[in-house]
């Protein structure tokens, strides 16, 4: 396999670091969005990332696709999420927050960098919407007793959320505050000293417009 992708980006990350964990090998192209589009282009049209070629050619787009792909590669018991049921959807439901959060942390950093003039309206709307998230998942993840959001055992969950920390962390250190959100800086601090986030790692390469 060959994951397509800068670990910077949380996306690719929680991919990469998932790959790992289930012991999974592949080769690792650390393309970029800007600068080497048209390397990506062939593999994914949309030049986005992460983009995963599969062993028989085949090119998986979009976290999402690409890790419920991995989890019925390994199978219902190794997987790091539920295959139905409610624990299913609040997993899901964790991951589409996170998700959504680091989209809003892109667009907020293409923003800062690549708009000379930055549009104000948008860039409230953005840290709205990111600051109203932290405080869902802040309140959610303290509501949790167990090591990981679902129990004892790690899931995607768990990575999509750490991975967005980080991201905003070093995209917008003022927007993330560990006194203001407890439970999410000890849930990435946790995570984050695992063997397999302390590999895949990359600091923060913004874009130059």
């Amino acid at each position: 396999m060959i994951l397509i992708g800068q670990y910077d980006s949380p996306f690719v990350r929680r991919v990469a670091i998932a790959l790992r964990l289930y012991g999974i090998a592949f080769e690792h192209r650390p393309w970029s969005t800007f600068g080497d589009a048209d390397k990506i282009a062939p593999y994914n049209p949309l030049r986005r990332v992460p983009t995963l070629v599969c062993d028989d050619g085949e090119a998986l787009i979009e976290s999402t696709i690409i890790l419920d792909y991995l989890d019925d590669l390994v199978g219902a018991d190794k997987a790091m999420l539920p295959r139905s049921g409610i624990e299913r959807r609040r997993h899901l439901r964790i991951c589409a927050l996170a998700s959504g959060l680091g989209d809003k942390g892109v667009s907020l950093l293409y923003e800062r960098v690549l708009r000379k003039e930055q549009l104000g309206l948008w860039v409230e709307r953005c840290q709205a919407q990111i600051s109203d998230v932290l405080k869902v998942l802040e309140a959610e993840r303290a509501k949790v007793a167990s090591p990981y959001w679902l129990g004892a055992r790690i899931g995607h969950a768990d990575i999509a959320v750490a991975c967005v920390i980080r991201f905003t962390r070093e995209a917008h250190p003022a927007l993330f505050d560990a006194a203001r959100y407890p439970a999410l800086a000890a849930h990435a601090e946790r995570c984050e000293a695992l063997a397999e986030f302390r590999e895949i790692v990359q600091p923060l390469i913004p874009p130059k417009g």
